[in-house]
């Protein structure tokens, strides 16, 4: 008699208990504005008092003094456009905030890249006290007076997420939902918003 040959293995299913964890934890990460974002670990962006005095400057648009004892008294107005470097930026999250060694933003064409490296918590299932590290994409434009910041992709440990597992935010103007009150909603004060290689630029309306 011959000895009968064990019927082969099933293929193991795998879990898609990970996949959806991954999903929700990326979900939380944009929902809180954290966006967004490489492998290579993250330094908090120090300005130094040169620099902090002149993003003030842009920030607040301080207006020129008029002199001390004119004959007739001046008025000048601010500036309508504000202008950030990505380093100005960056050195104002992290002033401002406890982000700056955790999330950083590149300007690009039309765009702002941001990643973002930080522990997660540790009492999380089966990703508790892993690194997070998370990268994004928005596209900034401003058409027919309406500027929008749009989320093009975001990828977290490698994998782009679906847009099913981002509650379709994917392609949607988050200012005008967040800030101007719904779909297609403007952004009160801001006439024209862009961005190019090291800079933002923001017009201001009348």
């Amino acid at each position: 008699m011959t000895e009968s040959s064990a019927p082969p293995a099933l293929p193991r299913r795998k879990s898609c208990l990970v996949p959806v964890l991954v999903g929700v934890i990326a979900v939380l990460v944009v929902a809180i504005g954290l966006i967004w974002w490489n492998n290579r670990a993250i330094k908090p962006v120090q300005l130094s008092a040169e620099e902090k005095a002149v993003v003030e400057a842009k920030v607040e648009a301080l207006q020129v003094e008029a002199p001390a004892t004119p004959a007739e008294p001046t008025y000048e107005k601010g500036k309508k456009e504000i202008v950030l470097t990505d380093r100005e930026l960056n050195g104002l999250l992290n002033e401002h905030t406890t982000l700056g060694d955790k999330l950083k933003f590149e300007l690009g064409t039309d765009a702002i890249n941001a990643r973002l490296e930080t522990d997660l918590d540790p009492d999380l299932p089966v990703v508790g006290g892993k690194k997070l590290k998370a990268r994004a994409r928005f596209i900034v434009k401003t058409e027919e007076g309406v500027p929008s910041l749009v989320l093009e992709d975001l990828t977290v440990w490698g994998v782009s997420l679906p847009n099913d597992w981002l509650a379709q935010l994917k392609g949607k103007d988050l200012l005008g939902e967040i800030l101007g009150g719904g779909e297609g909603g403007k952004i009160a004060g801001i006439e024209e918003m862009s961005v190019e290689p090291g800079q933002l630029k923001i017009r201001l309306k009348e």
